[in-house]
């Protein structure tokens, strides 16, 4: 008796999934490795991963879809929690949303590859990075015209 029944087929079916979650995470990492966030480039592959293999561990050991979307729904829970911790309030400043909801986003990235709706992973990827480099663009327009016309009043 082996110590170990490693079934080769099950190993390569998980790793192109975590892989997939993987890759599709990174763009938005780079996104928030840019900025200079808390979150970036080690965070939210490892969120996006680990989301898709609790899911994957689940889909696998479970015979329901009801305990499955209980994991689901641990998952989102979890998540959450992370991301709030990205939240800062500094004297009435608020920072960090972005980056918490970016965590959750990926965290989805990670539970849609899992079930192989790759459109999904991919749109909410793509979504997100969209999101956070045109809106980080527009944003530091708005608060650089801000600035401008306070300094002339």
């Amino acid at each position: 008796m082996e110590l170990f029944d490693i079934d080769w087929a099950q190993v390569s079916y998980n790793l192109t999934r975590l892989a997939i979650a993987y890759i599709l995470a990174l763009p938005i990492a780079w996104n928030r490795e840019r900025e200079v966030r808390s979150a970036g480039l080690r965070t939210f592959p490892l969120v996006a991963v680990a989301s898709c293999g609790f899911m994957l561990q689940g889909m696998s050991v479970l015979d329901t879809t009801d305990a499955e979307s209980r994991v689901m729904y641990g998952i989102i829970t979890g998540i959450g929690f992370i991301g709030g911790g990205a939240i800062l309030k500094d004297r009435g400043n608020v920072s960090g949303t972005a980056t918490a909801a970016s965590i959750w986003s990926t965290g989805a990235v990670g539970t849609a590859v899992a079930w192989q709706r790759y459109e999904i992973a991919v749109l909410l990827s793509l979504l997100n990075f969209l999101t956070l480099s045109i809106g980080g663009i527009l944003k530091k327009s708005i608060v650089h015209e801000k600035e401008n016309s306070e300094a002339n009043e």
